[in-house]
Protein backbone atom coordinates (compact mmCIF):
# COMPACT_ATOMS: atom_id res chain seq x y z
CA UNK A 1 0.00 0.00 0.00
CA UNK A 2 0.89 3.84 -0.85
CA UNK A 3 1.75 5.61 2.25
CA UNK A 4 -0.65 8.58 1.96
CA UNK A 5 2.06 10.73 2.51
CA UNK A 6 4.03 9.64 -0.48
CA UNK A 7 1.15 10.72 -2.72
CA UNK A 8 2.43 14.47 -2.08
CA UNK A 9 5.86 14.08 -3.58
CA UNK A 10 5.49 16.00 -6.77
CA UNK A 11 5.51 15.97 -10.59
CA UNK A 12 8.15 13.87 -10.81
CA UNK A 13 6.95 10.91 -8.98
CA UNK A 14 3.66 11.22 -10.50
CA UNK A 15 3.75 8.92 -14.06
CA UNK A 16 5.57 6.32 -10.45
CA UNK A 17 2.44 6.80 -8.50
CA UNK A 18 -0.10 6.28 -11.20
CA UNK A 19 2.07 2.88 -12.62
CA UNK A 20 1.99 2.01 -9.24
CA UNK A 21 -1.97 2.29 -7.96
CA UNK A 22 -2.79 1.14 -11.92
CA UNK A 23 -6.62 0.14 -11.30
CA UNK A 24 -6.74 1.86 -7.96
CA UNK A 25 -6.76 5.22 -8.71
CA UNK A 26 -8.83 5.80 -11.92
CA UNK A 27 -8.34 9.76 -12.67
CA UNK A 28 -5.65 11.87 -11.18
CA UNK A 29 -4.84 15.26 -12.59
CA UNK A 30 -1.73 15.50 -14.72
CA UNK A 31 0.95 16.33 -11.79
CA UNK A 32 -1.30 15.58 -9.30
CA UNK A 33 -1.76 19.47 -9.78
CA UNK A 34 -5.85 18.32 -9.54
CA UNK A 35 -7.91 16.25 -6.83
CA UNK A 36 -7.20 12.77 -6.66
CA UNK A 37 -10.35 10.57 -7.12
CA UNK A 38 -10.09 6.98 -5.92
CA UNK A 39 -12.50 4.83 -8.46
CA UNK A 40 -10.85 1.71 -8.87
CA UNK A 41 -13.81 0.44 -10.38
CA UNK A 42 -15.24 3.33 -12.38
CA UNK A 43 -18.44 5.25 -11.40
CA UNK A 44 -22.21 4.63 -11.44
CA UNK A 45 -23.64 8.35 -12.67
CA UNK A 46 -22.49 10.72 -9.55
CA UNK A 47 -21.90 7.53 -6.88
CA UNK A 48 -18.42 5.90 -6.86
CA UNK A 49 -19.05 2.52 -7.23
CA UNK A 50 -17.66 0.11 -4.02
CA UNK A 51 -13.93 0.21 -4.36
CA UNK A 52 -13.84 -4.15 -4.46
CA UNK A 53 -16.20 -6.66 -5.62
CA UNK A 54 -15.96 -7.99 -2.50
CA UNK A 55 -17.31 -5.01 -0.90
CA UNK A 56 -20.04 -4.90 -3.21
CA UNK A 57 -21.19 -8.30 -2.83
CA UNK A 58 -21.25 -7.90 1.13
CA UNK A 59 -23.50 -4.76 0.66
CA UNK A 60 -25.75 -6.35 -2.23
CA UNK A 61 -25.80 -9.31 0.48
CA UNK A 62 -26.82 -6.83 3.21
CA UNK A 63 -29.60 -4.73 1.38
CA UNK A 64 -30.79 -8.07 -0.27
CA UNK A 65 -31.21 -9.54 3.42
CA UNK A 66 -33.11 -5.96 4.52
CA UNK A 67 -34.95 -5.70 1.89
CA UNK A 68 -36.28 -9.52 2.40
CA UNK A 69 -36.69 -8.68 6.00
CA UNK A 70 -39.03 -6.08 5.81
CA UNK A 71 -41.47 -8.22 3.08
CA UNK A 72 -40.74 -11.84 5.38
CA UNK A 73 -39.73 -11.00 8.67
CA UNK A 74 -40.89 -7.48 9.74
CA UNK A 75 -44.16 -8.62 7.69
CA UNK A 76 -44.26 -11.60 10.30
CA UNK A 77 -43.83 -9.82 13.27
CA UNK A 78 -46.00 -7.34 12.25
CA UNK A 79 -49.22 -10.41 12.04
CA UNK A 80 -48.14 -11.50 15.19
CA UNK A 81 -48.16 -7.99 16.57
CA UNK A 82 -51.91 -7.83 15.30
CA UNK A 83 -53.01 -10.98 16.32
CA UNK A 84 -51.58 -10.10 20.01
CA UNK A 85 -53.48 -6.79 19.54
CA UNK A 86 -56.75 -8.86 19.13
CA UNK A 87 -55.94 -11.45 21.08
CA UNK A 88 -55.91 -8.70 24.60
CA UNK A 89 -58.87 -7.01 23.07
CA UNK A 90 -56.89 -3.76 22.12
CA UNK A 91 -58.04 -1.32 19.48
CA UNK A 92 -54.47 -0.95 16.99
CA UNK A 93 -55.27 3.22 16.72
CA UNK A 94 -55.10 3.13 21.18
CA UNK A 95 -52.27 5.24 22.10
CA UNK A 96 -50.17 3.70 24.70
CA UNK A 97 -46.99 4.38 26.55
CA UNK A 98 -43.81 2.91 25.85
CA UNK A 99 -43.93 0.90 29.41
CA UNK A 100 -47.03 0.08 28.77
CA UNK A 101 -46.02 -1.24 25.04
CA UNK A 102 -42.89 -2.85 26.05
CA UNK A 103 -45.38 -5.14 29.31
CA UNK A 104 -47.61 -6.43 26.23
CA UNK A 105 -44.56 -7.49 23.80
CA UNK A 106 -41.69 -8.41 26.14
CA UNK A 107 -42.26 -12.06 25.82
CA UNK A 108 -43.16 -12.05 22.36
CA UNK A 109 -40.70 -13.95 20.58
CA UNK A 110 -41.55 -13.77 17.07
CA UNK A 111 -41.55 -9.90 17.01
CA UNK A 112 -38.20 -9.58 19.32
CA UNK A 113 -36.39 -12.15 16.68
CA UNK A 114 -37.45 -9.65 14.05
CA UNK A 115 -35.72 -6.66 15.92
CA UNK A 116 -32.52 -9.09 16.94
CA UNK A 117 -31.99 -10.16 12.82
CA UNK A 118 -32.13 -6.78 11.78
CA UNK A 119 -29.61 -5.60 14.28
CA UNK A 120 -27.59 -8.69 13.11
CA UNK A 121 -27.29 -7.18 9.56
CA UNK A 122 -26.85 -3.46 10.02
CA UNK A 123 -24.10 -4.89 12.37
CA UNK A 124 -22.20 -6.38 9.21
CA UNK A 125 -23.42 -3.40 7.05
CA UNK A 126 -21.55 -1.31 9.09
CA UNK A 127 -18.65 -3.51 9.64
CA UNK A 128 -17.67 -4.63 6.06
CA UNK A 129 -17.58 -0.88 5.09
CA UNK A 130 -15.29 -0.33 8.00
CA UNK A 131 -12.94 -3.41 7.32
CA UNK A 132 -12.80 -2.00 3.73
CA UNK A 133 -11.66 2.03 4.24
CA UNK A 134 -9.49 0.33 7.01
CA UNK A 135 -7.54 -1.59 5.02
CA UNK A 136 -7.09 1.09 2.24
CA UNK A 137 -6.37 3.68 4.67
CA UNK A 138 -3.45 4.87 3.11
CA UNK A 139 -5.45 5.33 -0.20
CA UNK A 140 -8.73 7.12 0.94
CA UNK A 141 -6.98 9.42 3.42
CA UNK A 142 -4.71 10.61 0.57
CA UNK A 143 -8.33 11.24 -1.52
CA UNK A 144 -9.59 13.65 1.17
CA UNK A 145 -5.92 15.34 1.79
CA UNK A 146 -5.63 16.09 -1.69
CA UNK A 147 -9.43 17.92 -2.12
CA UNK A 148 -8.92 19.13 1.32
CA UNK A 149 -7.60 22.85 -0.28
CA UNK A 150 -8.94 22.61 -3.74
CA UNK A 151 -12.33 24.06 -5.12
CA UNK A 152 -14.53 25.29 -6.81
CA UNK A 153 -15.70 25.16 -3.16
CA UNK A 154 -14.70 25.81 0.10
CA UNK A 155 -13.49 23.98 3.48
CA UNK A 156 -12.74 25.40 6.77
CA UNK A 157 -11.71 22.23 9.28
CA UNK A 158 -11.56 23.56 13.19
CA UNK A 159 -9.05 21.04 15.10
CA UNK A 160 -9.25 22.62 18.26
CA UNK A 161 -13.06 22.54 18.10
CA UNK A 162 -14.25 20.66 21.51
CA UNK A 163 -16.75 18.62 20.44
CA UNK A 164 -19.94 17.95 22.64
CA UNK A 165 -20.48 14.93 24.20
CA UNK A 166 -24.19 14.35 22.73
CA UNK A 167 -22.53 14.31 19.77
CA UNK A 168 -20.26 11.01 20.16
CA UNK A 169 -22.85 8.68 20.27
CA UNK A 170 -22.98 6.34 17.48
CA UNK A 171 -26.23 6.72 15.91
CA UNK A 172 -27.69 4.01 13.43
CA UNK A 173 -25.01 1.84 15.31
CA UNK A 174 -22.47 3.05 12.91
CA UNK A 175 -19.12 2.69 14.08
CA UNK A 176 -17.52 5.68 15.36
CA UNK A 177 -20.57 7.78 14.66
CA UNK A 178 -19.63 10.79 12.38
CA UNK A 179 -17.00 12.22 14.72
CA UNK A 180 -15.06 9.25 16.02
CA UNK A 181 -13.57 7.50 12.33
CA UNK A 182 -11.57 9.32 9.88
CA UNK A 183 -13.88 7.64 7.34
CA UNK A 184 -17.46 8.74 8.69
CA UNK A 185 -18.36 10.06 5.43
CA UNK A 186 -17.44 7.45 3.02
CA UNK A 187 -19.33 5.34 5.22
CA UNK A 188 -22.60 6.99 5.91
CA UNK A 189 -22.92 7.47 2.69
CA UNK A 190 -22.50 3.99 1.53
CA UNK A 191 -24.68 2.64 4.90
CA UNK A 192 -27.72 5.12 4.10
CA UNK A 193 -28.22 4.16 0.45
CA UNK A 194 -28.88 0.78 1.85
CA UNK A 195 -31.33 2.22 4.32
CA UNK A 196 -33.51 4.92 1.25
CA UNK A 197 -33.87 1.73 -0.89
CA UNK A 198 -35.46 -0.39 1.92
CA UNK A 199 -37.48 3.13 3.14
CA UNK A 200 -37.91 5.26 1.12
CA UNK A 201 -36.63 5.20 -2.51
CA UNK A 202 -33.23 4.55 -4.35
CA UNK A 203 -31.20 7.45 -3.82
CA UNK A 204 -27.96 6.53 -5.01
CA UNK A 205 -28.00 9.63 -7.54
CA UNK A 206 -29.09 11.79 -4.56
CA UNK A 207 -32.57 11.68 -5.88
CA UNK A 208 -34.55 12.31 -3.03
CA UNK A 209 -31.91 15.19 -2.02
CA UNK A 210 -32.61 16.85 -5.17
CA UNK A 211 -36.63 16.04 -4.99
CA UNK A 212 -36.66 17.46 -1.71
CA UNK A 213 -34.57 20.33 -2.36
CA UNK A 214 -36.76 21.18 -5.60
CA UNK A 215 -39.53 21.92 -2.97
CA UNK A 216 -38.28 23.49 -0.25
CA UNK A 217 -39.89 26.70 -0.63
CA UNK A 218 -38.69 30.10 -0.93
CA UNK A 219 -39.33 33.69 0.56
CA UNK A 220 -42.04 35.11 -1.27
CA UNK A 221 -39.90 37.95 -2.63
CA UNK A 222 -37.89 35.21 -4.60
CA UNK A 223 -34.52 36.57 -3.29
CA UNK A 224 -32.27 33.65 -2.76
CA UNK A 225 -29.14 34.55 -2.44
CA UNK A 226 -27.56 32.67 0.60
CA UNK A 227 -28.62 29.46 2.41
CA UNK A 228 -27.20 27.42 4.95
CA UNK A 229 -28.11 23.61 5.65
CA UNK A 230 -27.19 22.91 9.48
CA UNK A 231 -26.12 19.74 10.06
CA UNK A 232 -25.40 18.67 6.54
CA UNK A 233 -23.75 15.62 7.00
CA UNK A 234 -22.33 14.07 3.75
CA UNK A 235 -23.32 17.22 1.90
CA UNK A 236 -25.85 15.69 -0.45
CA UNK A 237 -28.75 18.42 0.38
CA UNK A 238 -26.16 21.09 0.45
CA UNK A 239 -24.88 19.89 -2.97
CA UNK A 240 -28.46 19.61 -4.41
CA UNK A 241 -29.56 23.19 -2.90
CA UNK A 242 -26.60 24.79 -5.22
CA UNK A 243 -27.62 23.26 -7.69
CA UNK A 244 -31.29 24.03 -7.64
CA UNK A 245 -29.87 27.93 -7.30
CA UNK A 246 -26.54 27.78 -8.87
CA UNK A 247 -25.89 31.52 -8.05
CA UNK A 248 -26.17 31.47 -4.23
CA UNK A 249 -23.31 31.44 -1.96
CA UNK A 250 -24.61 27.71 -0.20
CA UNK A 251 -23.18 26.57 2.95
CA UNK A 252 -23.27 22.81 4.81
CA UNK A 253 -22.02 22.85 8.18
CA UNK A 254 -21.81 19.83 10.74
CA UNK A 255 -20.10 18.93 13.51
CA UNK A 256 -17.54 15.98 12.42
CA UNK A 257 -14.73 16.97 10.65
CA UNK A 258 -15.15 13.73 8.61
CA UNK A 259 -18.27 14.16 7.31
CA UNK A 260 -17.10 17.71 6.18
CA UNK A 261 -14.11 16.71 4.59
CA UNK A 262 -15.73 14.20 2.83
CA UNK A 263 -19.06 16.22 1.48
CA UNK A 264 -15.88 19.18 0.62
CA UNK A 265 -14.37 16.11 -1.71
CA UNK A 266 -17.63 14.63 -3.34
CA UNK A 267 -18.65 18.47 -4.30
CA UNK A 268 -15.45 18.77 -5.80
CA UNK A 269 -15.69 15.71 -8.00
CA UNK A 270 -19.42 17.01 -8.87
CA UNK A 271 -17.66 20.56 -9.71
CA UNK A 272 -20.07 21.98 -7.45
CA UNK A 273 -18.95 24.95 -5.66
CA UNK A 274 -20.71 24.33 -2.64
CA UNK A 275 -18.83 25.32 0.65
CA UNK A 276 -18.43 23.57 3.79
CA UNK A 277 -17.27 24.28 7.71
CA UNK A 278 -16.90 21.92 10.95
CA UNK A 279 -19.10 24.04 12.77
CA UNK A 280 -21.91 24.02 15.44
CA UNK A 281 -26.06 24.19 14.42
CA UNK A 282 -26.58 25.63 17.45
CA UNK A 283 -23.11 28.32 16.79
CA UNK A 284 -22.89 29.02 13.65
CA UNK A 285 -20.48 31.96 13.99
CA UNK A 286 -22.53 33.49 10.60
CA UNK A 287 -23.90 36.93 11.06
CA UNK A 288 -27.27 38.01 12.41
CA UNK A 289 -29.88 38.06 9.27
CA UNK A 290 -27.45 36.90 7.24
CA UNK A 291 -29.19 33.70 5.06
CA UNK A 292 -31.93 33.42 2.75
CA UNK A 293 -33.11 30.18 3.27
CA UNK A 294 -32.22 27.77 5.93
CA UNK A 295 -32.75 24.38 6.43
CA UNK A 296 -32.13 20.94 8.26
CA UNK A 297 -32.73 17.58 6.90
CA UNK A 298 -33.38 14.52 9.15
CA UNK A 299 -30.95 16.03 11.99
CA UNK A 300 -33.39 17.45 15.41
CA UNK A 301 -34.42 13.70 16.67
CA UNK A 302 -30.79 13.17 16.61
CA UNK A 303 -30.20 15.98 19.02
CA UNK A 304 -31.32 16.41 22.80
CA UNK A 305 -34.11 18.48 23.36
CA UNK A 306 -32.30 21.21 24.67
CA UNK A 307 -29.99 21.73 21.77
CA UNK A 308 -32.98 21.34 18.90
CA UNK A 309 -34.05 24.34 20.93
CA UNK A 310 -30.99 26.17 20.47
CA UNK A 311 -30.73 25.00 16.40
CA UNK A 312 -34.03 26.92 16.35
CA UNK A 313 -32.97 29.82 17.97
CA UNK A 314 -29.74 30.03 16.24
CA UNK A 315 -31.76 29.93 12.61
CA UNK A 316 -34.17 32.41 13.85
CA UNK A 317 -30.90 34.35 14.35
CA UNK A 318 -28.66 33.95 11.05
CA UNK A 319 -32.32 33.66 8.84
CA UNK A 320 -33.16 37.38 7.40
CA UNK A 321 -36.35 38.93 8.00
CA UNK A 322 -38.88 37.46 5.06
CA UNK A 323 -36.41 34.32 4.98
CA UNK A 324 -37.65 31.12 5.22
CA UNK A 325 -36.52 27.94 7.60
CA UNK A 326 -37.66 24.48 6.75
CA UNK A 327 -36.27 21.76 9.56
CA UNK A 328 -37.08 18.92 7.74
CA UNK A 329 -37.57 15.58 10.05
CA UNK A 330 -40.27 13.54 11.34
CA UNK A 331 -43.69 14.55 13.04
CA UNK A 332 -43.60 14.89 16.95
CA UNK A 333 -45.19 15.02 19.73
CA UNK A 334 -46.45 13.17 22.61
CA UNK A 335 -45.71 10.78 24.95
CA UNK A 336 -48.47 8.19 23.32
CA UNK A 337 -48.97 6.94 20.39
CA UNK A 338 -50.44 3.30 18.79
CA UNK A 339 -48.52 -0.01 19.96
CA UNK A 340 -46.72 -0.82 16.50
CA UNK A 341 -45.63 2.98 16.15
CA UNK A 342 -44.88 3.09 19.36
CA UNK A 343 -42.50 -0.36 19.39
CA UNK A 344 -40.55 0.53 16.49
CA UNK A 345 -39.16 3.88 18.06
CA UNK A 346 -38.63 2.57 21.07
CA UNK A 347 -36.78 -0.41 18.67
CA UNK A 348 -35.21 2.39 16.91
CA UNK A 349 -34.30 4.32 19.91
CA UNK A 350 -33.06 0.79 21.73
CA UNK A 351 -31.13 -0.99 18.93
CA UNK A 352 -30.29 1.45 16.21
CA UNK A 353 -29.07 3.82 18.79
CA UNK A 354 -31.11 6.58 17.85
CA UNK A 355 -30.08 8.17 21.37
CA UNK A 356 -32.21 11.02 21.46
CA UNK A 357 -35.22 10.11 19.38
CA UNK A 358 -37.75 9.74 22.68
CA UNK A 359 -36.39 13.58 23.72
CA UNK A 360 -37.43 14.43 19.78
CA UNK A 361 -40.26 12.81 19.36
CA UNK A 362 -41.86 13.50 23.11
CA UNK A 363 -41.17 17.34 22.02
CA UNK A 364 -43.81 19.47 20.53
CA UNK A 365 -41.58 20.53 17.75
CA UNK A 366 -43.89 22.79 15.89
CA UNK A 367 -44.69 24.57 18.97
CA UNK A 368 -40.57 25.71 19.67
CA UNK A 369 -40.35 26.36 15.92
CA UNK A 370 -43.72 28.81 16.38
CA UNK A 371 -42.15 30.68 18.98
CA UNK A 372 -39.38 32.32 16.47
CA UNK A 373 -41.62 31.73 13.78
CA UNK A 374 -44.69 32.26 11.45
CA UNK A 375 -45.66 28.84 9.88
CA UNK A 376 -48.15 29.52 7.05
CA UNK A 377 -51.43 26.72 7.49
CA UNK A 378 -51.43 23.98 4.68
CA UNK A 379 -48.15 23.81 3.96
CA UNK A 380 -47.10 20.87 1.60
CA UNK A 381 -44.16 18.52 3.34
CA UNK A 382 -41.11 18.59 1.55
CA UNK A 383 -40.25 15.39 1.62
CA UNK A 384 -43.56 13.43 2.00
CA UNK A 385 -44.36 12.00 4.95
CA UNK A 386 -42.15 13.89 7.00
CA UNK A 387 -43.26 17.13 9.27
CA UNK A 388 -44.34 19.98 6.81
CA UNK A 389 -42.59 22.61 8.10
CA UNK A 390 -42.17 25.83 6.34
CA UNK A 391 -41.16 28.94 8.63
CA UNK A 392 -40.41 32.23 7.75
CA UNK A 393 -39.12 34.98 9.93
CA UNK A 394 -41.21 37.96 10.43
CA UNK A 395 -39.06 40.18 12.22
Amino acid sequence: MVARRTIFIGAAASVAIGSMLENNIAEAGESLKLPLDIAPRGRDGRLTRFGSLDLESQQDFTLGFRLMHTKAIAASANEQFNRLLATKGIDPTTPMTRQEMLALVENETGINISAKTWLANQQVTWKTLQDYFHANSDLYLSEMEANDKTGPGSLELNQTMEIPSYTRHEIHIQPGGYVGDEFAGYMYHYGTNSFYINVIGHNEQDQIHKATAARFPIPEDGKVKRILDLGCGVGQMTVALKERFPDAEVWGIDVGAPMVRYAHMRANKLGVKANFAQRLAEDTKFPDNHFDLVVSYIIHHELPAEISRKVVAEAARVTRPGGVYYPLDFNSGGVKSPARLQYFRWWDHRWNNEVWSYEYHEMDFNGEISKRFTMPKNSVAALPGFGARHSIKTA
